[in-house]
Order: C-alpha cells, then structure tokens, then sequence
C-alpha cells in the first residue's frame, strides 16, 4: 500500500424538489440544529446510507483522509417543498468552494448528491456544482458522487466529475452500496488504478414515480439487466436513472450512464444496449402498477377487512404537500374502522396544539390538514382525544384517537411511512389495526410488502389530476415539451444496435 497520503473532500447537497408546489425551499429550510454540517459531523450523520457507505470504506485506507466541507443536509421540509431560490443555493455552494480554497489541496471530492434538485436560475444544479469543485481542484483530481435513481441526469455533470454511482433499487435499498462503490472507486482513480471513461444515453421516456417500483417487472427486468453487465464485465458500472418528472427541468426522462476502465468503446456498447431495452419495453413500464380512484380505494378496503385480508394498505402515492385530506374525507365517508391516518401535514395546527401544551388525554376539536394548495383540499373536521404528543425527528406530532377506533397522526412535515412498526413509539398497538392509510409512492413497500407484512395493497390518487398525479400532461410544465417523450408524443429515438 502507498505511503501518500490521500486527501479526499466530502460534500453533500441533496433535495428532491417538486418544482410545482407553491412553497419554495428557502436558505432558512436548511438551517436547523445539525445543518449546516461539516468535519466528522457531516461524515457520520447518515451512517446507513451513501455517506455511511462512502466513509465506512474510505477509512478502509490507512493512507486517506476525509475532510468534511460544510454543506447543508436535507432541508426540515424533507421532499414536501418547491423550487429551491437561488440565494440558498449560491450561499451553500459558496461556502462549499470556499471551504475546498481554504483546506486544499485535494486528490479527490465525493459529493453526496440527489440528482433531481431544481433551483431558480440554474438549471443543472448538480452539473453546476461538479463544474464550481473542478474549477478549485483542477483536472489532477478525481471527483465522484453517489445518486438517487430519480436523478434527471444528462451528459452534463460527467462533463465536469468523473465517476457517478446510483442506486438501482426502488426502495433504495442499495445506497450504503453505491456510497462504497464510490469511495473504493475513488481511491483506486486516485492511484492510478482506475481510468474512468463514460457513456450516457439519454432515452425519452417520462413516467410517474409511483409506477417505478423494481419488486415486479419490468423494472425489475431492467436491474437486472444492469446487474448482469456488472456481473460479466470486469470494472463496469451501470446507473439507470428513472427520472423525476415532478421537477420541471430540461434533464427530466430516462437516462443510463456507464462507467468503464479506460474502456469507452465497452462503455458504448452496454448504454447502448440498456437503452434499447428500456425502449422496447417503454409500454410495459408505464402499464406496471394497478392505481384506484379514492373512492374505489377506500370500498376494497372495506371489503378485504370484511374478508379477513389484513392488514390493509392505502397508499396515497399522488400528495406532494403532505396536506391532502382527500383519504381521509373518504375513510369518514364510508366510516372505514380500525384505521390509522398517517400522516396529514399541518405546521400550523402542530405549532397551535405545541404551544397549548397538548398531552394525552386532552379532547380534540379541530379542523386539520388542506389549505396547502388545491391539490390539499379543504380542511376536514376531527373530534376525539389526543392519544399521544411530543417531539421527534425533527418535528412536532400529536395523535388523536376518534371515530370507531380510528387513530390520525398530525404532523408538521411530509412524512412517507416506510415501515409499520416505526410508529409504534406514537401508536402503542399498531399491529392490532386492520387498515393503515399512508402518504408514500413506492417506499412503504420496504416495511409493508416486500416482507408479506400486508395482506392487502391498494394505491389511490383521487379523481383530479394533482400535483403528483399519474397524468404528466396535465401539470403545469414551463421547461419540458412533453411531446418529446413517449407516452405523450412521437419522440425520435433510434433504438440503438449492440
């Protein structure tokens, strides 16, 4: 092993920003205890994913140092905010370049990244920042990232670092993976071991997230296609970025990017190969899941409660804002029993129940939830008792028990459930429930489906095209053409040969 030393600085800037909701992701969103983050703080604040697996690794190396650059985490509002303002992001990235100036030299630059940020004036933000870190680390450094599949990703950010890892898996249950792959990958460039060379393809295909999840095919078929190249060629690596479609930016769609050892002719030849296979199989990707009106939602609830199917899962996949009270209006509607709500987003009415000291025990007579937006609805009417208040990741929650054993969780930022037992600290007897009504497109099935937990799964949008509805053309969009994607024009794309 080599006794120089390696330098590597380490950044992060991620957000999965829904560019159509009213709120913008404000300098002040990303200010909160333990954000901004930089040293050792930065590098151990998420030890289960991309930084967990990049600095797990990294320390692998006797010879590495890893320098913590201060950058902001994820912003309190988490996914439920809109368009980042340009101040917020050319406060952190100042601060990222002037924090690089002042401890370099370096051999190398991780950036945590998202992939599907969207900020006023910038329209690759990702690629901007790649462009900023090599102007002050010159070409003699290598510079990689990690990524969500829901990245919009063009040739742009390859044009300015060198390595990209994303995760293949919807959940994403292999980021600690990449955040590996990228710190050994790192080294090994560093040394000389590893000579990047790239290929990205963009394919015009746009499709809802909801309909992305890798359990079942054919977006399986496509992981497992990108593993198979891995498997049967040395030092290659393949990212296929599914797209983000409720960002309005122009790298929006489907893209693949392969990664080779000095090998681009290599490189060429699996992009192009991914991306004939997800062109052949463009109608099947976006007929993959069954989606049911609210309404509908809610009856075949009820009917596999009364057949003994449960638990149950709603899964509201289109609320963007966390505000929408369209669910829970229904579940009263057809008086479904023996439900938890969880959640509905309302800062206000956490900050009201806050400073009145709400406990257990206290009667609840409020109106929660919409105002948010249109897509929110009108607030709904709940009596009943508070069963549970208090603080907790960051936010403030309060459970009321009403109705025929109904549970509502209040809380104060967007919050998709992933696991059913995560609630148990708010919901003492989670598992004697037959119906668990949830805000999460595909991550709830980590904890609900994927292990057989729920009998039943049922995902609901309601009736009009909102924010994250299924119905790409009816959003508002300013910097996509819609007619350059299939399904809603005739893109040209000439299906690439082998």
């Amino acid at each position: 092993m080599s006794d120089r030393k390696i330098r590597i600085a380490v950044l992060h800037f991620s957000h999965e920003t829904v560019s159509f909701l009213p709120n913008e992701t404000t300098l002040d969103d990303f200010i909160y205890p333990g954000s901004p983050a930089k040293g050792e703080a930065l590098l151990q604040f998420d030890p289960k994913n991309y930084m967990g697996g990049f600095v797990q690794v990294a320390r692998e190396f006797s010879e590495v140092e890893l320098v913590g650059i201060e950058s902001p985490l994820w912003p309190k509002t988490y996914t439920g905010s809109g368009w980042i303002t340009e101040e917020a992001y050319r406060t952190f990235t100042g601060k990222m370049i002037a924090g690089l100036k002042e401890e370099g030299p370096f051999n190398g630059v991780y950036l945590c990244l998202h992939g599907a940020m969207a900020v006023r004036g910038v329209p690759r933000p990702e690629a901007d920042l790649a462009r900023q870190v090599r102007d002050v680390v010159g070409r003699s450094a290598f510079i990689a990232a990690t990524f969500d599949p829901h990245g919009n990703e063009d040739e742009a950010f390859l044009e300015h670092a060198d390595m990209a890892f994303a995760v293949k898996y919807f959940p994403h249950y292999d980021a600690h993976l990449q955040g590996e792959r990228a710190a050994r990958m790192l080294v090994r460039a560093i040394r000389g071991d590893y000579k990047p060379a790239h290929r990205t393809i963009k394919v015009p295909v746009i499709s809802p997230t909801v309909l992305q999840w890798t359990g079942a095919r054919p977006w399986m078929d496509l992981v497992q296609r990108a593993l198979i190249w891995e498997a049967r060629e040395v030092d290659v690596y393949v990212n296929i970025f599914f797209g983000f479609p409720f960002a309005d930016v122009p790298d929006v769609g489907m893209t693949v990017q392969v990664l080779t050892n000095d090998n681009p002719k290599l490189a060429e030849q699996v992009a192009r190969d991914l991306a004939g296979t997800i062109w052949r199989l463009r109608e099947a990707l976006l007929q993959s899941t069954r989606l049911y009106s609210i309404t509908e939602g809610v009856a075949l609830a009820k009917q596999a409660v009364a057949a003994g199917n449960t638990p149950v899962v709603l899964a509201d996949h289109s609320d963007r804002s966390g505000s929408a009270t369209w669910l829970l209006r229904e579940i009263i509607a057809q008086d479904l029993a023996n439900t938890v709500i969880a959640t509905i987003t309302d800062a206000r009415a956490t900050a009201s129940l806050k400073a009145a000291g709400a406990k257990a025990g206290d009667a609840f007579d409020m109106e929660i939830g919409g105002r948010a937006d249109e897509s929110a609805g009108d607030p709904v009417r709940i009596q009943g008792t508070v069963s549970a208040a208090g603080e907790g990741y960051g936010q403030f929650w309060v459970c009321v028990r009403f109705g025929r054993n109904n549970v509502l969780i209040l809380s104060t930022y967007l919050v998709q459930v992933m696991e059913p037992f995560s609630l148990k600290a708010l919901v003492p007897d989670i598992g004697a429930f037959d119906v668990m009504a949830i805000k999460s497109r595909v991550h709830f099935r980590r904890g609900f489906d994927d292990n057989g937990f729920a009998k039943t799964i049922l995902l609901v949008e309601p009736d009009e095209p909102f924010l994250g509805t299924t119905r790409l053309d009816k959003l508002p969009y300013k910097n996509v053409d819609l007619a350059q994607f299939y399904p809603y024009g005739k893109p040209a794309f000439l299906e690439p040969s082998s």
